[in-house]
């Protein structure tokens, strides 16, 4: 299984835009990935209601991971978004 630890770089966490931001990305990448709290359970990182229920807050670390072929790239794609605080993913990662 592919796992990747960041922390949150939105200062207001994965509420609102930045968790609208981060689901579009999770779907996007075409393979399941599921989002944690460091130390909670694992829920499916492309749907908006579960990624609001973690309330992750700003500086926590999250744990992003899956077993699908490729997750490794799509992992380092989503962690740079989330600990940057991007709006979007550069089309260059």
């Amino acid at each position: 299984m592919a796992e990747r630890r960041v922390n949150i770089g939105w200062a207001e966490g994965l509420h609102a835009r930045p968790a609208s931001v981060f689901v579009r990305a999770a779907t996007a990448s075409g393979i399941p990935v599921t989002i944690a709290k460091a130390d909670g359970t694992p829920v499916n990182a492309a749907s908006m209601l579960a990624v609001l229920g973690l309330g992750a807050k700003g500086g926590e670390e999250i744990v992003l991971a899956s077993e699908a072929e490729g997750a490794d790239a799509a992992l380092d794609r989503l962690a740079r978004l989330v600990a940057e605080g991007l709006e979007e993913l550069p089309e260059t990662v």
